[in-house]
């Protein structure tokens, strides 16, 4: 088993590290305070080619592999975690649904402008009232003619505000559960479309998360991905793949709060020593570490088995479930490491922990996610 990357592997971490420590981190606590939108900064991510990594060349992609993302992803996670969900949503979720399950006028009208960043995707699953349910839905979608009606509610659509185009799920018949879910591709310059002021979150802030409305939206049948009654499928294939870039996200964060729990460590003088001579703090960023590089490694098969086209959904819930507790656990831990100065924005390293949080619930949350493993181990 070799665990040694390729040189465009290193190449693709490098120029993220990079990007990431010069660009992202200078900004990131103003833009998390602030709720500022990082524009230009996911405008120099698309110039990098971050924007649709695993999109084929054809369609203006990276045409990279699935651990080159998530080196990408972990590195951008790194400095800012509301920069890498922007980048996760638009790659894992949009642009690999699209050429998985788009049709020829689908792929060929969207998706080189989204692979390219030159627009921006989104993802529109939940409802108010469905959570974990996601197939408990009331956005009907009714064919007139060469068209479809959508009304509905849409709510929790991470690139909400910001986005060109939403990928919507929605009932097109009634009484047979999941079967009578599809998914379309939404234009935001259609006729009843509206999106709702962004929440006000605990962390990731500096990305948008909005309620979208749906009045009488005319979508043309040319917009439905895949057939009739398969978008819950096509949903949850591609979440599986969403969940390596969550879990990929988590580890970024997780890194930033052992690089920030060292370097603190080495600095704060207590007692006449540096506080990182104390064993308890050795033992502290010992159990970070090991934890990190466990994640890393989860993270890293589930990515490789999706690129050698395996069954890979039962690690991708492994990853996305272990890396996300590990961001939690670390960034906790940064935080007491630094004491009162890790409760204050200015340093930073608070943001690390509300970032962390999510990374458990959005995409799955951990409790499905063992769900999903207890299943796998079962049948």
């Amino acid at each position: 088993m070799n665990f040694e990357l390729t040189e465009e592997q290193k190449l693709v971490q490098k120029t993220a590290r990079d990007f990431s420590r010069t660009e992202l981190l200078p900004g990131a606590v103003d833009r998390d305070v602030k709720k500022i939108w990082p524009k230009e900064h996911i405008k120099k991510m698309a110039e990098l080619g971050f924007m649709g990594m695993m999109t084929s060349p054809k369609f203006n992609g990276g045409g990279m592999d699935t651990i080159s993302y998530t080196l990408a992803m972990e590195e951008i996670a790194r400095s800012d975690a509301s920069a890498s969900v922007i980048m996760s949503v638009n790659n894992s979720l949009v642009c690999y649904l699209l050429e998985k399950y788009g049709s020829d006028f689908i792929k060929d009208s969207f998706l080189p402008q989204l692979a390219s960043g030159k627009k921006l995707g989104a993802f529109s699953l939940s409802e108010p009232q469905s959570g974990s349910d996601a197939s408990n839905m009331n956005t009907v979608a009714i064919k007139d003619g060469s068209n479809y009606i959508i009304n509905g509610t849409k709510n929790w659509v991470t690139n909400g505000k910001y986005s060109d185009y939403v990928l919507v799920f929605a009932i097109t018949e009634k009484g047979v559960g999941h079967k009578g879910i599809s998914c379309f591709l939404v234009e935001k310059s259609f006729d009843g479309f509206e999106v709702g002021k962004p929440e006000d979150k605990l962390g990731i802030r500096s990305s948008d998360t909005t309620e979208l409305y749906f009045d009488n939206v005319c979508v043309p049948k040319t917009h439905l991905i895949g057939k009739e009654g398969e978008g819950f499928r096509i949903a949850l294939s591609t979440l599986d793949g969403g969940r390596i870039g969550i879990a990929a996200q988590a580890l970024g964060i997780a890194q930033s709060a052992l690089d920030n729990s060292i370097s603190y460590s080495k600095e704060r003088q207590q007692f006449g020593k540096p506080i990182a001579m104390n064993q308890s703090i050795q033992n502290k960023l010992a159990d970070m570490a090991i934890e990190i590089e466990s994640a890393r490694l989860l993270t890293r098969k589930a990515a490789w088995l999706k690129d050698s086209k395996l069954d890979f959904g039962y690690a991708a819930s492994m990853a996305k479930v272990y890396a996300s507790e590990v961001a939690m656990r670390a960034s906790t831990e940064c935080v007491q490491i630094h004491g009162g100065y890790g409760y204050i924005k200015e340093t930073g390293v608070e943001r690390l922990m509300r970032d962390a949080k999510i990374t458990q619930i959005y995409e799955g949350t951990s409790e499905i996610q063992r769900l999903v493993i207890a299943r796998h181990l079962l049948k």
